[in-house]
């Protein structure tokens, strides 16, 4: 679980800024990163009584500053080429949906982690940028590497991916989903997740990055 502490901090350090292309991400990451976890500490409780205000907190905050079709897009890779609009838009909900729950139930573990700002180099080139922060743990340990891919949509910088200690959401889901749909089809895993999300269940996504996490007393 202490995994998913930075995971999540990598989510909630984007909440809503200006919309302009012009606002560099590495500035929407560090401006709005105290007020997200001023929430958090000020609404703990409140949000652990109640699920469906944590989750429509984060659905308000973070959410905007994701492409979740981008990330889905990436996630299936072949099977989405493969895939009509109906199949592509019913993925993207079910693994929205599942993603919010997961990285929103994880929000209850924030015990006073603190992010570190890295130096930003700018952007890559004209439409996507890298932004490199890290976590410091409050339990102690190495700080854990946070990498926020972001690209640039309707002038409007949305993040596609997120790497923790070098390893890749995307990649995680990938690997993971690509065994699911050639064994079952890709129906199959949107009904699954349907399925799992109706029931409240929470993914673990971590579990392929437990190799990295054994680096040091993460």
């Amino acid at each position: 679980m202490k995994r998913l502490v930075p995971i999540l901090l990598a989510l909630i350090a984007l909440v809503p800024g200006p919309a302009r292309s012009e606002t560099a991400p590495d500035v929407l990451v560090r401006q709005n990163t105290d007020e997200i976890i001023a929430r958090i500490k000020a609404n703990k409780d409140a949000y652990a009584k109640d699920h469906k205000k944590l989750y429509a907190m984060v659905d308000e905050l973070v959410l905007p500053h994701f492409d979740f079709r981008a990330m889905a897009k990436l996630v299936l890779a072949q099977s989405w080429r493969e895939a009509n609009e109906d199949q592509r838009a019913r993925f993207v909900v079910e693994f929205r949906d599942l993603l919010v729950r997961t990285y929103s139930t994880a929000l209850l573990k924030y015990n006073k982690e603190e992010i570190i700002h890295l130096p930003y180099k700018g952007p890559i080139d004209d439409k996507t940028a890298v932004v490199k922060t890290e976590v410091k743990q409050a339990a102690g340990g190495p700080n854990i590497p946070l990498e926020y891919n972001f690209y640039l949509k309707d002038a409007a910088w949305k993040v596609y991916d997120v790497k923790i200690d070098g390893v890749s959401l995307v990649t995680n889901y990938r690997s993971t989903y690509a065994e699911r749909i050639r064994n079952r089809g890709l129906d199959a895993l949107i009904a699954s997740l349907a399925e799992d999300n109706r029931a409240g269940k929470v993914d673990k996504p971590i579990a392929p990055l437990s190799g990295a996490a054994s680096k040091g007393a993460k």
